[in-house]
Parts: structure tokens; sequence; C-alpha cells
């Protein structure tokens, strides 16, 4: 299950704002398998006028296949902890011409979208969250009966290389996004409903999950912490 890491807030936030300027370089560091982005957007199976919001949207590396899927009439939601982040965003949004763009700096706890979601991603961002299934249920709560939320993240691969690499991935994310390679992400979808599908990438290196809220889901009470 994904718990608390050992990082503040502010530590996450003053450390984003540093790898901003170089965040598109994490994609060959970490290698991020091709297309891996866009077919974690098709899972959200979005439509045109849908509501969709991106929690650690970053440098908005997400945002064109989101855009063409909701189209103008459709409504995207950004936020991010990094200011930094969200500037190189906000450029993007201009340099583009995408006016339906909404990105707001905040910590996905405090944060709640006007408007009921039709979906959610979570793109590279779910395992280097401070309380990452406490946001999870904030999330699925503002988010309408059908509606997925979809996780693509990095994990330990399976097996003798996983555990060979695995003391290397753990220097790594603490040098650079801290993330947590050993999270779960599925488990805590579980929790929340059995409507979950699970795909990896990359030898297990990486994985997409989805999971589907059903009109009767409901969000459990977590303590605080």
């Amino acid at each position: 299950m994904n718990t608390s890491l050992p990082y503040s807030r502010e530590l996450v936030r003053q450390r984003y704002n540093r790898l901003a300027r170089w965040y598109r370089l994490f994609e060959w560091i970490l290698w991020l398998p091709r297309g891996l982005r866009e077919k974690a957007v098709r899972k959200l199976e979005l439509q045109a006028g849908d509501s969709v919001l991106e929690v650690g949207c970053g440098t908005g590396r997400n945002l064109k296949y989101l855009e063409a899927a909701v189209g103008p009439s459709g409504r995207i939601f950004g936020v991010d902890l990094s200011e930094r982040m969200l500037a190189r965003c906000h450029v993007l949004c201009e340099t583009s011409g995408w006016r339906n763009v909404t990105l707001v700096r905040s910590d996905a706890l405090e944060y709640r979208p006007p408007r009921k979601l039709d979906a959610v991603l979570f793109s590279l961002s779910y395992g280097t969250m401070q309380h990452g299934q406490r946001i999870l249920n904030h999330v699925w709560s503002q988010l309408r009966a059908g509606g997925p939320v979809v996780i693509v993240d990095g994990k330990t691969m399976p097996g003798l290389v996983g555990r060979l690499l695995h003391p290397l991935i753990i220097l790594e994310m603490k040098a650079s996004v801290l993330g947590d390679p050993d999270h779960e992400a599925w488990a805590d979808l579980k929790a929340l409903t059995d409507d979950v599908d699970v795909e990896e990438q990359l030898f297990g290196a990486y994985f997409t999950c989805r999971a589907r809220k059903g009109s009767a889901d409901s969000v459990p009470i977590l303590a605080a912490g």
C-alpha cells in the first residue's frame, strides 16, 4: 500500500522546482517506454466535452493528449505543488493556444475542481506523492459514477533483476524525483473498487492501472497522518 513518504511538502516543492528545467530529460534517464503517456490517456476513454483532472501535471507532458481527447469544449484541470513546473506548463498552454486548461498550484489534498470529474489521471506522479492513498480517495470522491482513474508509474521489476537493481533505483529516486518504486497503486485502487485492471511494460518496470467508479463505490475514511 502507498504510505507516507519521508519527505516534507516543502522539500518536494523545492526539489521539483530545481528539476523543472531538466524534467524532459528524465524520460530518457528513466527509460520511459515510448507511447506510455498516450496509452494512459486512451485508457481514460475521454469524450469531447469531458472534464478531466491530472494530479501532478508537472510541465504538461500529457496535455496534448488530453486536449485532443476532450476537444475545445472540454475542460482540463491540472494541479501541482511546484510553481516552476507549472510555469513551464503555462507557457506550453499559451504557445499551443489551449484555452480550456486550468492550472492550480496546490497540495492535491487541498484542491477541489469546480465541477464533477469524468476522469482522473496520475502520470508518473502517484509514487512521488505524500499520503498518496489519501489523495486518491480525495479525487475519487470528486469523480462521477462510471468515471475512470488511471495511474501510470514506474515500479521495481519482478524477479532477480529487480532485486539486484533495487538498491540502485532507491538511490536514484532519492537523488532525483523522491519517488517510491515499491508503492502498489493497484492495491490502493482495489481498496476503492473491484473494477481494476493492470498492464505492465518494459519487463515490469512500468505499469498502467485503471479503476472505474461504480455507482455504489464509497471512499473509506482514513486516519490523518
